[in-house]
């Protein structure tokens, strides 16, 4: 098993490596010759199908259809250029602060 991280950084660098990759060549360089649109349609569906499967309760299927949705939103980051690594950056920004403090900082609406 990868240490927490490991396989998220290597899924992030799989699909970096296969942007400008011929479409067909893999479903990532598919996604990504599709546009961002089409990536952001992909990663809504899949974040459907995680929400359906939390509903229902099968854990199984639903760490099945969460890897799926962060692969989709990974992919739909990098169709607009924002990486694993940015998106840490401001994980790290964040980290300390209490979600109500930081969605208050941004001027959104508490829960």
């Amino acid at each position: 098993m990868s240490a927490p991280g490991e396989a998220v950084a290597r899924l992030a660098a799989t699909i970096a490596a296969r942007q400008g990759a011929e479409a067909g060549t893999s479903w990532t360089a598919t996604l990504l010759a599709r546009g961002p649109e089409k990536c952001a349609e992909k990663f809504g569906e899949e974040a459907i199908e995680a929400v359906i499967e939390a509903v229902r309760g099968d854990r199984a299927r639903l760490c099945a259809e969460a890897a799926d949705t962060l692969y989709h939103l990974l992919v739909m980051c990098a169709a607009r250029g924002v990486t694993l690594t940015e998106i840490e950056a401001e994980l790290d920004r964040r980290a300390g602060t209490s979600g109500v403090a930081e969605k208050a900082a941004r001027g959104a609406p508490p829960p």
